[in-house]
């Protein structure tokens, strides 16, 4: 069992309070992504569960049974930090096993527990080698391996891809994808990079300023934010906001036709990928081309609007398009985001 609670947990160092009062359920099995940007305190969080920091107020439940004040080595728990932290006179396999050494196991046991972590990680031809004969991703492989054979509830990787190339990451993120369906054990990652959050998890938790933000499934996010800062962080290239700029249920971006808006709405979204090029008698907006980026498969349009407004168009349009052109944006309504003065979601 993997099942980890957190209840009303808060963190202060000094007068300054940097977690405020998270609440949180991560189920057995599965997986659960901290994402913000730096400074929002994923990983103070991450190291609180860890038995690293302590926690000034609320509590942290692992199975039922509070691990509040328990030190990291009670807690069953295996960590994977950016560094790899391997010894380099070791080999793969000694670096391996060698918690499983410290706390006294027979060799024999030993032996069997490295031989099934290479097996899973692909490192059964490397297991005489020693980490500097190794690539950056089969080094991390090896720090993952080091967690696996020490059979714990729960996996918590702090931005154990950083050190990569991005090559490297996108191999990295498969295998431990893999290696989730493989174990079936709860883990929890830290990363700052929404698109690592997207691609690995079962359920994302975007963190700002110590708070959580919304927590759920990467679909969800991405279709169903909450509030304009998931609506933002959430999805590369981020989403458009626009402001409103009438009370009367429309607003008017220089298209032909208007757009009807809800009451309270203080803003609009739309993401790029959601506009559409049109003519100008079926435009939602119009505007003026800024710059474009040919990305090949892609075109990414920065279009000023007449109200002063950038948006992002992406399309898949062969045509050549060139700064300076008129252009004209139609959209499905379904597609529309709006938000209150708050930075709320406003939903009908």
């Amino acid at each position: 069992m993997g099942t980890i609670t957190l209840n009303k947990v808060e963190k202060w160092f000094g007068d300054l309070q940097v977690i405020k009062g998270v609440d949180l359920e991560i189920g057995d099995g599965e997986f659960v992504v901290f994402v913000g940007p730096s400074g929002c305190g994923k990983s103070t969080l991450l190291r609180m569960i860890s038995g690293l920091e302590d926690v000034s107020r609320g509590s942290i439940n692992i199975d039922g049974n509070d691990v509040t004040d328990k030190l990291p080595s009670e807690r069953e728990l295996s960590m994977v930090f950016q560094s790899y932290a391997l010894y380099p006179h070791m080999t793969v396999g000694e670096n391996i096993g060698f918690a499983l050494k410290t706390a006294g196991l027979p060799k024999a046991e030993i032996a069997e527990k490295v031989k099934h972590a290479a097996e899973i990680l692909e490192l059964t031809d490397y297991l005489d080698r020693q980490p500097k004969a190794l690539s950056g991703g089969q080094r991390q492989r090896v720090a993952i391996g080091r967690a696996i054979v020490r059979e714990p509830k729960a996996f918590l990787f702090d931005e154990p891809l950083s050190n990569l190339d991005a090559a490297l990451r996108v191999q990295m993120r498969f295998e431990i994808s893999k290696l989730h369906d493989a174990l079936k054990t709860s883990m929890i990652y830290v990363t700052h990079d929404q698109v690592e959050a997207m691609t690995l998890a079962d359920k994302i938790v975007v963190l700002k300023f110590g708070e959580i933000m919304q927590v759920g499934a990467p679909r969800e996010l991405y279709e169903r934010p909450d509030n304009l800062f998931v609506a933002q962080f959430i999805g590369s290239p981020k989403m458009n906001v626009m402001p409103l700029q009438s009370d009367a249920g429309t607003s008017d971006f220089g298209g032909k036709k208007k757009i009807k808006t809800p009451k309270d709405a203080q803003d609009i979204g739309i993401r790029p990928e959601h506009i559409i090029l049109c003519t100008k008698a079926e435009s939602h907006l119009s505007g003026k081309i800024e710059f474009v980026e040919y990305l090949g498969a892609d075109t990414f349009l920065y279009i000023r609007l007449p109200n002063g407004s950038q948006v992002l168009a992406r399309t898949s349009d062969t045509k050549v398009f060139e700064a300076g052109n008129d252009i004209h944006m139609s959209f499905d309504a379904g597609n529309l985001h709006f938000f209150d003065a708050q930075g709320l979601a406003v939903r009908d």
